[in-house]
């Protein structure tokens, strides 16, 4: 790691942000053909209006699954799940559609970001992934640096 930064130590927006970025400029994510067209959750009524959500998406489940140590698609479910609204009757919590987060993490899996955790189930992170994921932050941090002296 250079100079010990960790994705741990950048704001996580300001991360996705920047590994989406890197993401779509690699090029070597596959992309199902479904992206344009798909909901990610019940609970929404349009598909997403960026096009590049599937670069957000896959830089947020990468950066979930480096700050724990496994994780599946059920939990992911519940964390980019959200509120249903159910017309007159109260809104209820709704898990994402396990597909869309499945295929990201498949995704990831095919550029070695990820790889099956066979003892204990789910993905976890890999080396190089991290390695990867640890550099982006490097930039991301040293990039917020300079803007604060710009200002």
């Amino acid at each position: 790691m250079t100079g010990g930064v960790s994705v741990r130590d950048v704001d996580a927006q300001k991360f996705i942000v920047a590994y989406s970025a890197f993401l779509k400029r690699q090029g070597k994510l596959p992309i199902p053909g479904w992206v344009d067209t798909v909901k990610t959750s019940p609970s929404k009524e349009l598909p997403p209006q960026s096009i590049d959500w599937y670069y957000t998406r896959a830089a947020a489940v990468a950066r979930h699954v480096y700050m724990r140590k496994t994780v599946g698609v059920g939990r992911l479910r519940k964390v980019h799940g959200s509120t249903k609204n159910r017309g007159s009757r109260p809104s209820h919590h709704v898990d994402a559609s396990g597909s869309v987060d499945r295929n990201v993490m498949q995704s990831l899996e095919k550029i070695g970001v990820l790889e099956k955790d066979e003892e204990r189930g789910g993905r976890r992170i890999t080396q190089s992934g991290q390695r990867d994921l640890d550099r982006i932050a490097q930039t991301t941090l040293d990039d917020d640096e300079e803007e604060e002296e710009d200002e």
